[in-house]
């Protein structure tokens, strides 16, 4: 499988990973004062979000809530909802939302928050996502007492061996980063059924392969 790494953060992202066939676009999603957003930058404080190398005033940038996004995939259900921070309210919300906005969509939903996944039921998809070892080795336990949909595991902390147990529980094993030939090499030695990536042109190379 091929999932367009934070694609979906934007509604014309998401229509171009769309348009190019990949199996899943990932968008990032927070709630902030009771709006669902989508956004891979996190807080720092009421007014300022930051990434890596990147500070930016809210007031200065327009953020897309999720209804946004739905719309703008149009019925697709291609999309993997990535669930970012502690609040114990985004699950429910984003839960409900997807009642009313694509209730028969087996839309996908991935967080490192696990027990958020609760929230959800059939046909969304659920996957666990880990990135560090701590949580895999809990991860692990976890999908052989409950089986799941799947998993996102960074892919550093992976081998062909822990690879093939987790199959063994789940559909899909997913790993990232994923945004060069070598890792690319790297993540089918390890036996992966899909990658994330933010290189469009590396997942058109594995759709094609």
């Amino acid at each position: 499988m091929a999932i367009a790494h934070r694609a979906g953060n934007d509604p014309i992202g998401l229509r171009t990973a769309l348009d190019a066939g990949v199996d899943l676009v990932e968008a990032d999603i927070h709630l902030f004062k009771g709006a669902i957003e989508v956004r891979h930058m996190k807080t720092l404080g009421p007014d300022w979000l930051w990434d890596t190398w990147i500070l930016k005033r809210r007031r200065d940038i327009v953020l897309p809530e999720l209804h946004e996004v739905l719309t703008a995939a149009n019925g697709d259900s291609r999309l993997m909802l990535d669930l970012k921070g502690p609040a114990a309210a985004l699950a429910p919300r984003v839960a409900s939302l997807l009642r009313e906005a694509a209730p028969d969509a087996p839309i996908t939903v991935c967080t490192k928050q696990w027990k958020m996944l609760d929230s959800f039921e059939d046909p969304v998809r659920r996957v666990y996502s880990s990135s560090n070892r701590f949580t895999l080795g809990r991860l692990r336990a976890r999908v052989r007492r409950q089986p799941a949909y799947g998993v996102s595991i960074r892919r550093e902390l992976l081998t062909p061996a822990i690879v093939a147990e987790l199959r063994e529980s789940v559909e899909v094993v997913m790993v990232w980063p994923v945004d060069t030939p070598e890792a690319l090499a790297h993540a089918r030695r390890l036996g992966v059924t899909a990658v994330i990536s933010k290189n469009l042109d590396l997942l058109r190379e594995v759709m094609a392969g």
